[in-house]
């Protein structure tokens, strides 16, 4: 099954080549190919099954209709979600590591790829002002992150109270949030028995005088854990009050929590840079490079003021591990996250910095900021668009007067099939808007135009 043959080889040829033109499509097209299941299963019929098939047959299936079915997150008219912008040659490298089966376990198994993934670490821990002492992970995502921080800062929280810290321990701990937290926080939260003190807000944006309020109100301070602050909200682009979240969490003895997912990589825009103050406080911090890093799928940065407190909660123990914690030098990624295996998803990003320089990065940055703040205007200067809120990062959120909930699906399904753009709508205060999320460098404003020109009466 693994021998050079000369079936191999088509493949090889055949798979990089098709990589190759993948590679060099520029811009990246949205694609709107089938989604009916049933039309899939005919064009799939006969594939899997116990006996072979010509691999140029099966990548002839791929290309014709799975491909064209999954709408490109990389293509610069991708305007919904938290769209991707991947580098070429961070995906390149990832090939790389892909066809070299790269893992990133432990020291001894990888430490040329772990040592290349702290660097990177160190880079973002820098941009975010963190000790030198300060470390983590890549893991696969904002969820996984998420997960796996707010695991130490519960047992944090227990040792608190266990070393004989004036309180007792809650029957259920909590962590307190913002109503605009990410829906992870509070799927994390569920898994790991705990609740939320939701701190709701006029304006979204959480502040330490929002939540030394709502303590006040809620009067029972001692089953607190945590405080979670966002630094740029996935709906909004709402960065939290870092510096007072920070003091809260400070005077009371909670843990911090900066989930930055998507907007954490504005550290690296100088022209949004203040907004982050009081995020060089944060215990745990989770910037996802496959959103505003300009890394492929899928990759999250996960970092921790005090790595040793990480370790002492997700570090398994095991016979067949004991090697792997005796070597010198070690640095297990393993250690610092609720998984064991797990492949080497800072490399690609590595790679690319150093290509490209940091200072690219920002830039790069910096002109999906600019372009929101030239979309709001040009939504403002139009009568029949009003917009929701000026934007801080790179969401713009607005309406258009007179539309319900139909219209705007109306309107994002005909983007979509004539291949202008994905844009679909969401939810703002229980009102249905629209909303663009700029990330990739080579979205133009005259393709903003193009959209807006769309919702004219």
């Amino acid at each position: 099954m693994h021998s050079v043959d000369a079936t191999t080889e088509q493949m090889i040829r055949s798979v990089l080549a098709y990589a190759e033109n993948r590679l060099r499509l520029d811009p990246v097209p949205l694609d709107k190919g089938s989604r009916d299941p049933a039309e899939l299963d005919i064009a799939l019929r006969g594939l899997l099954t116990d006996e072979p098939h010509d691999p140029d047959q099966v990548l002839g299936v791929y290309a014709a209709f799975l491909a064209p079915a999954v709408i490109s997150a990389d293509s610069p008219r991708f305007l919904g979600f938290i769209p991707a912008a991947p580098t070429k040659a961070s995906l390149l490298f990832d090939m790389l590591i892909s066809c070299a089966s790269i893992q990133g376990i432990s020291w001894l198994e990888a430490a040329g790829a772990i040592h290349a993934e702290n660097q990177v670490l160190r880079a973002i821990a820098d941009q975010a002002g963190l000790p030198a002492a300060a470390g983590g992970s890549f893991v696969s995502g904002g969820s996984a992150a998420n997960l796996s921080a707010l695991a130490v800062a519960r047992e944090m929280a227990k040792r608190r109270v266990s070393a004989g810290t004036p309180g007792r321990l809650p029957q259920r701990w909590r962590a307190l949030v913002g109503s605009d937290a990410h829906s992870s926080v509070h799927n994390t939260l569920r898994l790991l028995e705990m609740d939320a003190l939701v701190v709701r807000t006029e304006d979204h944006r959480l502040t330490g005088r929002a939540a030394r309020a709502a303590i006040e109100a809620d009067g029972d301070p001692g089953s607190l854990a945590l405080v979670v602050a966002t630094s740029g909200t996935t709906n909004a682009g709402i960065i939290d009050d870092l510096a007072g979240l920070a003091e809260v969490a400070r005077e009371l003895g909670l843990w911090l929590h900066v989930d930055g997912a998507y907007g954490g990589a504005g550290l690296f825009a100088p022209s949004v840079r203040p907004a982050y103050a009081g995020i060089e406080h944060a215990d745990s911090f989770v910037v996802d490079p496959h959103k505003w890093l300009f890394a492929p799928f899928d990759c999250a940065a996960l970092i921790y003021r005090d790595p040793a407190l990480a370790r002492s909660v997700h570090r398994q123990d095991a016979g067949y591990l004991d090697v792997i914690h005796s070597q010198p030098g070690e640095w297990n990624p393993t250690d610092y996250a609720y998984h064991l295996t797990r492949r080497a998803r800072g490399l690609p990003l590595w790679f690319s910095l150093c290509v490209y320089g940091i200072r690219a990065y920002g830039e790069a940055i910096e002109t999906a900021i600019a372009l929101a703040r030239q979309a709001a205007e040009e939504i403002a200067s139009r009568d029949y668009l009003e917009l929701v809120r000026e934007p801080g990062l790179s969401i713009v959120l607005f309406r258009r007067h007179g539309w319900g909930q139909e219209d705007y699906a109306r309107w994002a399904d005909r983007l979509l099939e004539d291949q202008v753009a994905f844009l679909p709508p969401t939810t703002w205060e229980g009102e249905t808007v629209a909303r663009f999320a700029f990330l990739h460098p080579q979205t133009s404003m005259d393709l903003v135009r193009q959209i807006l020109d769309r919702m004219a009466p």
